[in-house]
C-alpha cells in the first residue's frame, strides 16, 4: 500500500501517532521491528504497545494530578492508549492500571482494523531521507537506527538505566500474613500488602546493599539513572529509612491481622511491600516500586524474606536495561521535527517524556502535527496552560539543554498561577487547564475527519 506517512515504532507512541494520523484519512506504513526477527533486551513478546516495566498509568484523578488531568485530555483527542487502556483495566485503587496483554492486543487489534494502516515487521536501519516520517523507536532503539540519529543530529545522545519489576503469582502470596487494602481506604481493596517489623526491614536493606547486582559493561558505567525509576537496592544505599518513605512506606495502611481490642482496625507495620494487580484475571501482581539490578537468583532469595511471599513464584523476574533519548530542546522545534531534516519527527520516550502516557501523549501530538502539515493547515499548538501544552513545550525548548532529562507531567512544567491558595492550586491547574483544552479544540477543529 502507498503511504501518505511512515510511523517507525510500534510502541505506545507510535501505535498513538497512526491512530491519529489514520482517523485523519491518512494512509500510513507503522514499521515495528518486533515479529520480523529483532526484539530488544527489555520486550517478552511482538506485541504492538507492549509494556516493558509497570503495568500502571498512574493516576487517574483529573481534578488534582497532572498525569490524571494529562488522561482526560488524551480521552478529549480520541487517545488510542486511553480507549485501549479502558478496555484492558484492572482495580488500582485511584490509579490507572492494565492488564498488559489484553492492552497490547487492543491496540493491534484496533489499528489493524483500519484499512489505511499497514503494519509491516521490519527494522529501518536509517532515517528516511525524503517523506513524512514519525520516529518514535523509544528509548531502545535498534543500534543502526540510533547511529543513523547520532549523525543526524550532531550530538550526542543522553542516556540512563531503567529498571523492570518483579511479577508474583497470586496463589503463591500467603494471604494469612498479608492483605488487601488501597492507602486510606482509597478505591477499595486494590493493593496485596506484605507487613515487615523493624527488625524484617532492617534485614531486608541491609540484604539489598549485600545482594549481588548486574555487572555494568564498560560502556554502561557512567549511564546515570532515571531518579523516577530507581533501582531499589540503589534507594535503599541513600539512607536506611529511605525506602520508609518511598515505595515500603506503611502510613495509611492499617493490618487487620494485628488488630487489639484498643486498635480493633489493626495498626501500621513498620514497612509494607505492596503488589499491584498486573492482569485482567487477577493471577499476576507486580511489586510496587522495586525496579531491581540484583541478579536472579539474589532476587528470589531476598524477596522470599518479605513477610507473605516465603512460597513466592515468580512469573517475571526484575531487569536492567539502558535507554537512550535525544537532547530535544537542542535538536527538535516546536513541532517535534528534527531541525536539519525536517520532515523527520520524533515522538515518544525517545524524546525524553517519561513515562507510557505522557509518551503516548507526543506521540498524539506528533501525529495531529503531522496530519496538519500534510494536509496544509496551520498547526497550533495546545495551550502551555494544558499538560499537553505543558509538556510539549518542556521537552521541545522550554527545558535547559545543558542538564536535560527525563521528565514526567508534572505542576511544574505549566505557567504559574497567581494569588492562589496552597489548597486548592491543583485543582486552579486543572480548572484552568481543562476550559483552555475545549476551547483550543473548538477552534483550531483537531478533532478526526
Amino acid at each position: 500500500m502507498a503511504h501518505d506517512i511512515h510511523v517507525i515504532g510500534g510502541g505506545l507512541a507510535g501505535s498513538e501517532a497512526a491512530w491519529q494520523l489514520a482517523r485523519r484519512g491518512l494512509r500510513v506504513r507503522l514499521s515495528e521491528m518486533r515479529g520480523g526477527g529483532d526484539s530488544t533486551p527489555a520486550h517478552q513478546g511482538d506485541g504492538l504497545a507492549e509494556l516493558v516495566c509497570s503495568n500502571s498509568f498512574r493516576s487517574d484523578d483529573s481534578e488534582k494530578n497532572a498525569v490524571g488531568l494529562l488522561h482526560h485530555e488524551m480521552r478529549a483527542l480520541d487517545s488510542l492508549v486511553m480507549r485501549a487502556g479502558e478496555v484492558a483495566r484492572v482495580p488500582a485503587g485511584s490509579a490507572m492500571a492494565v492488564d498488559r496483554d489484553v492492552f497490547s492486543a487492543a491496540v493491534e487489534r484496533e489499528l489493524g482494523a483500519l484499512p489505511n494502516v499497514e503494519i509491516v515487521r521490519e527494522r529501518i536501519d536509517a532515517l528516511p531521507a525524503a517523506g513524512p516520517a514519525i520516529v518514535a523507536t523509544g528509548p531502545l532503539t535498534a543500534a543502526t537506527l540510533a547511529s543513523s540519529i547520532a549523525q543526524a543530529t550532531g550530538q550526542d545522545s543522553l542516556a540512563f538505566f531503567d529498571a523492570i519489576a518483579p511479577i508474583v503469582h497470586r496463589d503463591s502470596i500467603d494471604m494469612d500474613t498479608c492483605w488487601m487494602a488501597a492507602r486510606w481506604d482509597k478505591g477499595g481493596k486494590d493493593y496485596i500488602n506484605c507487613p515487615l517489623n523493624r527488625e524484617q526491614y532492617e534485614a531486608f536493606v541491609q540484604g539489598l546493599l549485600d545482594g549481588e547486582k548486574t555487572e555494568f559493561r564498560e560502556w554502561e558505567a557512567n549511564t546515570p539513572y532515571f531518579e523516577g525509576c530507581m533501582p531499589i537496592e540503589v534507594m535503599a544505599s541513600r539512607g536506611p529509612e529511605t525506602l520508609r518513605f518511598g515505595p515500603m512506606k506503611p502510613v495509611g495502611l492499617d493490618n487487620p491481622h494485628w488488630a487489639t481490642a484498643e486498635h480493633p482496625n489493626g495498626r501500621w507495620p513498620y514497612a509494607v511491600v505492596q503488589l499491584r494487580q498486573d492482569n485482567k484475571l487477577g493471577t499476576l501482581w507486580n511489586m510496587v516500586g522495586f525496579q531491581t539490578k540484583l541478579k536472579h537468583a539474589e532476587q528470589v532469595r531476598l524477596f522470599r524474606t518479605i513477610p507473605g511471599l516465603e512460597n513466592a513464584e515468580f512469573a517475571r523476574l526484575g531487569g536492567l536495561h539502558r535507554n537512550t533519548f535525544l537532547n530535544s530542546p537542542m535538536v527538535l522545534d516546536r513541532q517535534l521535527r528534527l531541525k536539519g531534516a525536517e520532515n523527520v519527527r520524533f515522538a515518544g520516550q525517545i524524546t525524553g517524556c517519561e513515562g507510557y502516557v505522557e509518551s503516548a501523549a507526543v506521540g498524539l501530538m506528533a501525529g495531529i502535527m503531522a496530519a496538519a502539515e500534510i494536509g496544509g493547515r496551520e498547526w497550533n499548538s495546545p495551550p502551555r496552560t494544558t499538560a499537553l501544552g505543558a509538556l510539549l513545550a518542556h521537552i521541545t525548548g522550554d527545558a535547559e539543554a545543558e542538564t536535560y532529562q527525563p521528565m514526567n507531567i508534572n505542576f511544574g512544567l505549566f505557567p504559574p498561577l497567581s494569588e492562589v491558595r496552597k489548597k486548592v492550586r491543583k485543582e486552579a491547574y486543572t480548572d484552568r487547564a481543562k476550559a483552555d483544552l475545549a476551547r483550543w479544540v473548538s477552534e483550531r477543529s483537531v478533532e478526526p475527519a
